[in-house]
């Protein structure tokens, strides 16, 4: 790694330029989620089946509380406007709007996700991404998948989807989103659909934006609006608006129709009790796949909204769309796809080379080079906004049912102070759509290879008040805060200060010293909680052997029996070898 090389790429003055604070390059990013049903935020059973009570078949037509998904999906830090595709063979039962997988129940190997996508490339600040989606042209085995997958064993393989022959023959269709900032706040976009298939082959594309709902749980909050704008021989306008924050615009290039309707729950067809709106969530399927004209509003607004393409290709035919997501502040550009556009793509592929050549080895072959920088794609696209109040969502809101009482002894119970509203690393945006504490440092430290910034304010964050525990625990993950993860913080918090150090010949001591001290209280809540008889053997949690362990760690272990695990104990040893080594 050449770090002279590294800030002289026009990547790395752009993530100096938003670690100082003069370009917000990060406010735009892979934030949307690839999963946001069967999750513990969204679960609002008597049992906390999480996976019964938010469905797949339910996301469609129904509206997340916490955080929203989509494919290839895009948004702001805060996920206020979301912009994700959506597609259709003209085959499938259902408008493809997110990734299908089975639920822990479903799975023989529990919850495992039936898609082929790729993170194919990414800059730190996302100045440039690229994204693959595989779509059959057959119709998706939705059922097939889960009636095999139930009928094996634990023993027998997963029985995924390449398995089921809809990709013989290579019918299926590659489509790409690639995204090149013209500036930190204005996207250029670019969908290109490839027919793989030897003959002829349609499909519907339809890039969707939408608000995020966050005024349905309280009264009297204002909702914002999407609504059809100008209109050229060429493209057309989407305007975003609301009441207490800046707009946006969106052009599509020569869009077949625009469609609309509200981010709002079908209540109707999930609990047969009529819908707050006529235009609901899954109105774009009902109108694609069945021809419900009235699903869609004809007034042309609403708080989501798609751009409809009708794609006939023939077989080796590549198709490209092209929007634009812009601020209005910027005003209506009389060509948004001028020759700016093609520039700008083009200037941002080479400086995404440029910074890959500076940040790889240079003795690596072309095919390593690939790999790693496909590697990192991943880390960078695998950033979630993660919102979980849990106060709130142990309380309910005040336009909901009250959730059941029997919650407020339940999960997550005693971490009424955990607020979190941040983008945030996640082990994987399907199987693992929110942060898990001991993966985020292991992360943290791959990350520093291109982004020590990000990587600092990563470590620094799950030590804030409004994350840690009172009591000096760190948070694990969602489906049990309070369970017990290795104590990496420290190893990772040491090696990414050594990182910075060795490229830039100077160690962030601030970072170090705001992270040893909030360690200190983490380190005193294991001597005090881990370790009962004082004799420095340490229990418990997710220690090595993760959910492999001889042992139900879910379950009390009978009177008198203390289950003292030796990777415990390691552990605990390394994160005091970590503390001496920070402290001197």
């Amino acid at each position: 790694m050449d770090f002279g090389r590294i800030r002289s790429t026009r990547e790395g003055r752009r993530v100096r330029e938003a670690a100082a604070g003069k370009v917000s390059w990060k406010r735009w990013g892979p934030y949307v989620s690839e999963r946001a049903w069967g999750t513990v935020r969204e679960d609002y059973s008597p049992f906390g089946t999480a996976w019964d009570s938010f469905p797949h078949d339910h996301a469609r037509s129904r509206v997340y509380r916490w955080n929203e998904d989509g494919l290839g999906g895009i948004c702001d830090e805060h996920q206020r406007v979301c912009l994700a595709l959506a597609l259709w063979n003209g085959r499938d039962p259902i408008l493809k709007e997110r990734a299908f997988g089975l639920a822990n129940g479903e799975g023989n190997h529990g919850e495992d996700v039936k898609e082929v996508y790729f993170y194919l490339d990414s800059t730190p600040t996302h100045s440039y991404m690229k994204y693959l989606y595989r779509y059959p042209q057959a119709e998706f085995p939705y059922q097939r998948l889960i009636d095999e997958n139930r009928r094996r064993g634990r023993e027998a393989s997963e029985f995924e989807l390449v398995d089921t022959g809809v990709f013989d023959g290579n019918r299926f269709f590659d489509v790409f989103l690639e995204v090149a900032k013209a500036a930190a706040d204005d996207l250029l976009i670019e969908i290109t659909v490839v027919n793989r298939a030897p003959d002829e082959a349609a499909l519907e594309v339809l890039p969707t934006v939408w608000y995020r709902n966050r005024w349905a749980w309280d009264e009297g909050v204002a909702a914002p609006v999407v609504r059809a704008g100008a209109r050229s021989r060429r493209w057309a306008a989407f305007e975003l608006e609301h009441p207490d924050e800046p707009g946006c615009r969106l052009y599509a290039e020569g869009p077949d129709e625009l469609l609309f309707t509200n981010n709002e729950t079908n209540t109707e067809r999930l609990w047969g009790r009529p819908s707050h709106t006529p235009y609901v969530k899954d109105a774009f399927h009902e109108y694609v796949v069945h021809g419900r004209v009235e699903a869609v509003n004809p007034a042309l607004t609403g708080t989501k909204a798609a751009a409809r393409y009708r794609l006939v290709l023939a077989g080796g035919e590549t198709r490209r769309l092209r929007l634009r997501l812009t601020p209005r502040r910027y005003g209506r550009a009389a060509d948004p796809f001028a020759g700016e556009f093609e520039r700008v793509f083009r200037q941002r592929r080479k400086e995404a080379d440029e910074f890959y050549a500076a940040v790889l080895p240079r003795g690596l072959s072309a095919d390593a080079r690939n790999v790693a920088r496909q590697a990192l794609a991943g880390l960078l696209w695998s950033k979630q906004y993660y919102h979980y109040e849990v106060r709130r969502w142990l309380d309910g809101d005040p336009t909901q049912p009250a959730p059941p009482p029997d919650r407020r002894q339940g999960r997550n119970h005693r971490w009424k102070h955990l607020h979190n509203a941040d983008v945030l690393s996640v082990p994987d945006k399907w199987e693992f759509p929110w942060y898990a504490s001991w993966d985020l440092a292991f992360h943290c430290v791959v990350l520093a290879m291109v982004d020590w910034t990000f990587a600092k304010e990563q470590l620094r964050l799950l030590l804030r008040e409004w994350y840690m525990h009172p009591n000096g625990q760190v948070p694990a993950y969602e489906w049990a805060l309070g369970d017990v993860n290795p104590p990496v913080h420290a190893w990772a918090a040491m090696r990414v200060y050594q990182m910075e150090r060795l490229r830039t010949g100077k160690g962030d001591r601030e970072f170090l010293e705001t992270i040893f001290h909030k360690l200190l209280l983490n380190f005193n809540w294991w001597v005090n909680r881990k370790d009962v008889e004082g004799d420095n053997v340490f229990e418990g949690g997710f220690l090595g052997l993760d959910n492999i362990g001889l042992f139900d760690r879910n379950q009390k272990l009978p009177p008198g029996y203390i289950l003292g695990q030796s990777d415990g104990t390691s552990w605990m040893a390394m994160y005091c070898l970590n503390m001496l080594n920070i402290a001197i």
